[in-house]
């Protein structure tokens, strides 16, 4: 992904969401699908980072953390 954009992007992430679907179906845990989908991500040359620990802030005042499965990259 070397030029940004979103429209491109979003289109990709379905293919591959949709490609993990026809694939695996329905049933699995959502691990299974969570890797499956880093395959696809690969393929489709979207870079990404997993379980990415974010911290959440209000009013600048840390109040919290969340860990992300998927974080895009912009290359």
């Amino acid at each position: 992904m070397t030029d940004f954009n979103i429209n491109d992007l979003t289109h990709k992430i379905i293919g591959c969401a949709m490609k993990v679907h026809n694939n695996l179906g329905n049933g699995f845990q959502e691990v299974i699908y969570q890797r499956a989908l880093a395959i696809e991500f690969r393929i489709a040359g979207i870079n990404y980072e997993r379980e990415k620990e974010m911290s959440i802030y209000y009013y600048d005042e840390l109040i919290g953390t969340r860990r992300a499965v998927f974080l895009l990259k912009k290359v």
